[in-house]
């Protein structure tokens, strides 16, 4: 005798349906503990995504113009850690100006017209962790600077994030409403409409030494006054925004000759320094200056961390290379950190800062820009040495502390804004 065929009821039957949807999810969503991605965050995929063959691993690519990440917060300096990111490329996204568009730039950083053939390493974008980083907004900046003084302070690394910033902002304004007038020592651009300036002022240093003006190009015969400031500051007395640095120009291998006091016998007098002492000393004597000087009601007042040279490819375990030629990729390790930055040298930065009373803010530009061993101008500076010279003598001519722009400095500036 067959026994009858059972048939669940209608509503049985769909709670064991539910449940198995629901464990199925449960699942899921326990798995992003591993891989980081939840169903409930995946994106709709672009129609097309073509990626270059040389770059095989995609995860760092970014195929529109913005990417809205639910998790992240808006920008809050308070908050967002800018050192914790990491580097998306994203060919949507111009840059806003070129070696061409800019008639500002310095040949020697315009590596484009000096024979750089690669153009990946203009599009990739430095996306924060856990913020969301704005774009660079070129009116919004010119209205933040409306009747305001902003001065970069330092050596060639800054000079090159001012002149950055100046070929960010220019387009947006008509030829004849602005203007620049350049020396060697102080540069300014001005944007009449805004009643706004961008400047520069040269000092490697930030103290006083016997280098400023002209250059001494053999490092052995500078000699620095660690105690003295007021020569240079007397040219930032009565500007609203003030961005210093300083450190390449301290990294020269041997003992700084340092001055302090005024005595008869003049420069003979020097005292040969350790490099951190020398700029501890130096360091301390601008943040007096600062702490004695500068109303932080009217003036506000930023430090950037050193800008990292890449002169071994052994840190990013390139062997056979030689220093930053030929690379066309950033270094993906999350945290990479070479010889090019060194952290006594920050941790001096650290101390003298935190011991300031002016309420100074620190951009940590190093970490960012330790991966962008692509970045720098290499063989690509101009000049009357042809190209190909260059190239068959790299120990020689290769420079890897320097910066294309566009480039790095560009996304400096992103973060800057930001904080304005």
């Amino acid at each position: 005798m067959k026994l009858p065929k059972c048939k669940l009821p209608f509503s049985v039957t769909a709670i064991l349906i539910t449940s198995m949807a629901l464990a199925s999810v449960i699942f899921t969503e326990n798995l992003r503990a591993l891989t980081g991605t939840s169903i409930f965050k995946l994106k709709a995929c672009p129609k097309e995504n073509v990626v270059p063959a040389l770059y095989k691993d995609t995860s760092f690519w970014s195929t529109t113009d913005d990417i809205i990440d639910e998790d992240k917060i808006e920008f809050d300096p308070n908050e967002c850690r800018i050192m914790d990111g990491e580097w998306v490329f994203n060919r949507s996204v111009e840059p806003l100006y070129t070696d061409e568009t800019c008639p500002y730039l310095d040949r020697d950083v315009a590596c484009q017209r000096n024979g750089r053939i690669d153009r990946d390493y203009l599009y990739w974008q430095w996306q924060l962790d856990d913020c969301i980083l704005p774009r660079f907004d070129p009116e919004k900046v010119l209205e933040k600077l409306r009747g305001k003084r902003l001065m970069f302070v330092g050596d060639s690394v800054q000079k090159a994030q001012w002149l950055s910033f100046v070929c960010m902002v220019q387009s947006r304004i008509p030829e004849d409403q602005r203007s620049m007038h350049r020396t060697h020592t102080f540069s300014v651009f001005r944007a009449k409409g805004y009643n706004a300036s961008i400047e520069f002022y040269w000092a490697p240093h930030l103290v006083e030494t016997n280098s400023d003006d002209p250059i001494i190009y053999d490092t052995k015969k500078r000699i620095l006054h660690v105690d003295s400031v007021s020569k240079h500051a007397k040219n930032w007395v009565g500007v609203d925004i003030l961005v210093f640095n300083s450190y390449v120009w301290w990294m020269n291998g041997h003992k700084i000759k340092s001055l302090w006091g005024s005595f008869a016998n003049g420069e003979e007098g020097y005292e040969e320094l350790e490099t951190k002492v020398a700029y501890r000393i130096s360091l301390k004597t601008w943040a007096n200056w600062v702490d004695s000087t500068v109303n932080p009601n009217v003036t506000r007042v930023f430090f950037n961390t050193m800008s990292p040279t890449h002169m071994r490819s052994k840190d990013w375990n390139n062997t056979k290379g030689i220093r930053c030629y030929n690379e066309t990729m950033p270094v993906m390790k999350k945290g990479h950190w070479g010889s090019g930055s060194n952290r006594t040298m920050m941790k001096v930065v650290s101390d003298i800062v935190g011991r300031m009373k002016f309420p100074l803010t620190v951009i940590n530009i190093t970490q960012l820009s330790e991966h962008r061993i692509d970045g720098h101008v290499s063989v690509h500076t101009g000049g009357k040495i042809p190209l190909e010279e260059k190239k068959a003598n790299l120990r020689q001519f290769v420079d890897c502390i320097h910066w294309c722009l566009p480039g790095v400095p560009d996304a400096w500036n992103q973060i800057f804004a930001a904080y304005l």
